[in-house]
């Protein structure tokens, strides 16, 4: 079954200086790890900034309204997402535990069964 991983958390806490030294090198290897034991699968993607986003809502003529940024107003956003391959849902979380962000710089990672239709 596949699943998805949603990172999330305070964005600040992803780019320089407050970026820990050697994150990325952990991240690295845990993708390579869980990538040669076929459970992250390709077209996950790494988001850029919520200060790049456009959301895209109804207004109040009904009609489609652009606003910058993200609609919500949130301390904690996506970062990214990651697609994985699993047996059921508790192995899928036991992959997403080992992320490198949740301890490095408390991120949180939404594990989510994708709808298969």
């Amino acid at each position: 079954m596949r699943y998805v991983m949603i990172l999330t958390g305070d964005e600040s806490n992803w780019y320089e200086p407050k970026l820990p030294e050697g994150l990325m090198d952990e991240v690295q290897q845990w993708w390579q790890k869980w990538f040669e034991a076929g459970k992250v699968l390709e077209g996950g993607a790494e988001l850029q900034p919520t200060s790049t986003a456009k959301t895209v809502g109804r207004g109040s003529d009904g009609k489609p309204e652009v606003t910058d940024g993200p609609y919500l107003e949130l301390k904690e956003v996506v970062g990214g997402f990651i697609l994985l391959e699993a047996d059921d849902i508790d192995e899928a979380v036991a992959v997403a535990a080992g992320w490198p962000g949740i301890t490095a710089v408390g991120d949180k990672v939404e594990v989510r069964p994708l709808m298969e239709r």
